[in-house]
């Protein structure tokens, strides 16, 4: 029986997971191929470049969706507050309450770090980078506001990683709570 391959968006999700769960370097080929479906050949097909470009691809479609559902609304210039809040919602809502690892952020203490560095720092730059912009907006000091919102996205991240080690969800959704008291 011939499976239907998977659409795009639909195959980027599964090959997140996979290197969520495994890392760049332990997610094999093989690994890959029983997550998808897809035997190798069907794999170089969508992803001549192999696993680095597998993961490049996930990058980039994270990246996308963090740029219209977090960085986005943070450029919301008539009420910066919502567009504040609305940055929180998707982040809890992306990292389902602090159930989800932040693929980036596990990216970025992995092996592969070099082979991702560019597309990490613009990611992680972009986050604090329009945080900081609509806490200026707000009324804050721009250097108040740079502080704050590297420490927003410092404590997110860290609350993903604790929340992790500590098998407790809540470690996440405290941090949020501590980062929309902050922010607000």
């Amino acid at each position: 029986m011939r499976r239907i391959a998977p659409d795009r968006d639909s195959l980027l999700a599964i090959l997140a997971e996979v290197f969520r769960e495994h890392g760049y370097e332990g997610a094999s080929l093989s690994l890959i191929g029983e997550a998808t479906g897809l035997g190798k050949g069907s794999l170089y097909h969508f992803f001549p470049g192999g696993k680095e470009e597998m993961a490049a691809a996930v990058i980039a479609h994270i990246d996308g969706w963090f740029e219209e559902n977090v960085f986005m609304p943070l450029q919301d210039w008539v009420d910066p507050h919502a567009g504040i809040e609305r940055m929180l919602e998707a982040t809890d809502r992306y990292f389902r309450s602090g159930r989800r690892v932040c693929l980036i952020g596990a990216f970025a203490l992995d092996e592969s770090r070099d082979l991702f560095a560019k597309a990490i720092k613009s990611y992680f730059g972009r986050w604090v980078a329009h945080l900081a912009e609509a806490l200026t907006r707000t009324g804050h000091s721009p250097a108040g506001a740079d502080e704050l919102a590297e420490e927003t996205v410092c404590a997110i991240q860290g609350a993903l990683t604790l929340g992790r080690a500590f098998d407790d969800t809540a470690v996440f959704s405290r941090a949020l709570q501590r980062a929309r008291a902050a922010l607000g």
